[in-house]
């Protein structure tokens, strides 16, 4: 694969009709994926509580069926997890950015390139 320079990122945002997903989304559910856990992800990405089931409700409406499940706390703590969805979305997710960061490597060099050198 082609690497985009080393100070260039492409940051990739799909537009639904009603919905938007992006490297938030994703991050919050890896971040659930990696800790079992809603507010843990949040924390991890210093939003609030709210914030993060904010997202977590969103994308559960959006889709088909659930990306998140969760269980309430108590006695046993309460937890989340993805669900076979949310580990399709989130792979789909990753597959696109990582074939749209191949394809537009290239002129993304050409563009840096072109630009004014800077004092490193």
């Amino acid at each position: 694969m082609t690497d985009l320079p080393d100070d260039a990122r492409l940051f990739l945002r799909l537009f639904f009709v009603d919905f938007r997903f992006g490297p938030g989304k994703a991050a919050m559910l890896e971040g659930i994926r990696d800790t079992g856990s809603i507010s843990a992800a949040g924390r991890r990405m210093e939003m609030s509580y709210k914030r993060a089931w904010m997202l977590v409700e969103e994308m559960n409406a959006a889709f088909a069926t659930p990306l998140v499940e969760s269980s309430r706390g108590g006695s046993g703590g309460g937890g989340a997890r993805l669900s076979e969805t949310g580990h399709q979305v989130l792979a789909h997710f990753r597959a696109i950015e990582a074939a749209a960061t191949k394809a537009a490597a290239p002129d993304m060099q050409a563009l840096e390139a072109l630009m004014r050198p800077r004092d490193r």
